[in-house]
């Protein structure tokens, strides 16, 4: 079963599936500790593994199976325990080790686990280094295990390491004294690090979902499910309210009057927070082609320029790099400052968001004003297979259908998920109504077509 599932291993972030179902095994996990062994061996990098996961019930048996892989093909592992994504990541490049490891399936129901990837340095492989992990998962083989320092090292100091780091992007002397803020941690990965964080900030904090048990990660709430978040940030009239995913890579921000900012609008902030100051390197944001059409709008009325990349904050974090941009982002929630770290950091982001209310002296309900989002209706649908849309005369069709009918007006995207079983269909334009019966009509297509 896993020979046949080799060549899509990795999907958008990782590799995702249910948890003890193939690819999402003890098996896979040996098998990639062990391949990742081989590949940085080969690689001449530092044959060691740093290894994070979030709350889920299946995490810790299969951070454990990575971690046998690992030795067993002669490698050091890093434990961090629980801990999110990020820090990983971090962690991954302050300890100079050739790989991290996180079991997440980020803002997936607690079923779902996953495996994502750092190489050295704390950034997301290439898909290039993911074909050849990929093939060496399918041989199944290792090195021999080598003299050195070969073991299992407990990271207990990680969490105040990453802490310390996220401080430090902060201008000196920074205080969120006065400032009450509501936080959604999803019952995940950041159910001990993002109260500590803003406490030790001054703030006053009040921390929602921050009971995990294994099987509530991202149960009606987190940064996918933010009701209960705006009601508390209405009941304690609090500054802002800011919602994590399960892994913690992601932000979804509430302001002042329960509204909820979408992460095309926190981008946007961040971009005339960055310009005013000076430093938004080549004057560029990086987005993908999920963005709002409103976002291209708003940055080209502050004068900065907008590139799409596809999907995925790796696929943002390569065009940052070959353009020497500092700013880029999706508007599910990954927001990347690539002068302080590699990937998508939630707190990272809820920092800086904060950074920018002072910064601008404005309330995040005003800043919120400096984009506006086209309607935009979104609609996943469940799929058993992949077959290339292109070879689906239906879909083909009614696609184009509504692209004519929406002309420069609007546009369609539809496409495949690299995390879950289903097709997804956006439609944008001026209309709300119009955009939602555009949606309706190819979502009904895409389901008699495939289902």
């Amino acid at each position: 079963m896993i020979k046949d599932r080799m060549a899509k291993l990795f999907g958008t972030d990782g590799i995702r599936g249910i948890a003890l179902r193939d690819p999402i095994t003890e098996e896979m996990g040996r098998r990639l500790g062990k391949a990742l062994i081989r590949f940085l061996t080969g690689k001449g990098e530092a044959a060691s593994v740093v290894i994070g996961r979030d709350t889920r019930a299946s995490g810790e048996m299969l951070d454990l199976s990575v971690a046998e892989g690992v030795l067993t093909a002669g490698g050091t592992v890093y434990r961090v325990g629980v801990i999110p994504t990020p820090a990983v990541a971090y962690v991954t490049r302050a300890q100079s080790a050739g790989a991290g490891v996180v079991i997440s399936a980020s803002h997936n129901p607690h079923e779902y686990n996953g495996f994502k990837v750092f190489l050295s340095g704390g950034y997301k492989p290439s898909q290039e280094e993911e074909r050849e992990v990929e093939a060496l998962v399918l041989q199944g083989r290792g090195p021999s295990p080598r003299n050195g320092a070969v073991g299992v090292k407990e990271q207990e100091n990680a969490q105040e390491q990453y802490l310390a780091f996220l401080k430090g992007t902060l201008p000196k002397g920074f205080s969120l004294e006065n400032r009450r803020i509501v936080i959604d941690c999803a019952n995940g990965a950041t159910f001990r690090t993002a109260p500590l964080l803003l406490a030790r900030l001054g703030a006053k904090v009040e921390a929602l979902f921050v009971t995990p048990d294994g099987m509530n990660i991202n149960q009606d709430c987190g940064s996918e499910h933010t009701g209960s978040l705006c009601q508390k940030v209405l009941d304690m009239k609090a500054h802002v309210g800011l919602a994590f995913d399960g892994d913690g890579d992601r932000l979804i921000a509430v302001d002042e009057r329960g509204q909820v900012l979408s992460g095309d609008q926190i981008l946007t902030i961040f971009a005339k927070m960055l310009h005013e100051r000076g430093v938004l390197r080549n004057n560029l944001v990086v987005s993908t082609v999920m963005s709002n059409m409103g976002l291209g709008v708003a940055l080209d009325a502050i004068g900065i320029e907008q590139v799409s990349t596809a999907v995925g904050d790796r696929w943002v974090m390569e065009e940052m790099r070959s353009r020497g941009a500092v700013l880029g982002g999706e508007d599910s929630g990954h927001m990347i400052f690539s002068d302080y770290h590699t990937t998508g950091d939630g707190l990272l982001s809820a920092l800086q968001l904060l950074l920018s209310m002072e910064t601008l002296h404005q309330s995040l309900s005003e800043l919120g004003t400096l984009m506006r989002p086209f309607p935009q209706t979104l609609i996943n649908v469940p799929v058993q297979t992949r077959p290339p849309l292109t070879e689906m005369p239906a879909v083909e069709k009614v696609i184009k259908e509504v692209e004519a009918l929406l002309g420069k007006r609007g546009r369609v995207l539809v496409r495949y998920s690299g995390t879950e079983p289903v097709c997804r269909v956006m439609v944008e334009g001026e209309r709300e109504g119009e955009v939602e019966g555009y949606a309706d009509r190819i979502a009904e297509v895409i389901n008699q077509t495939l289902n």
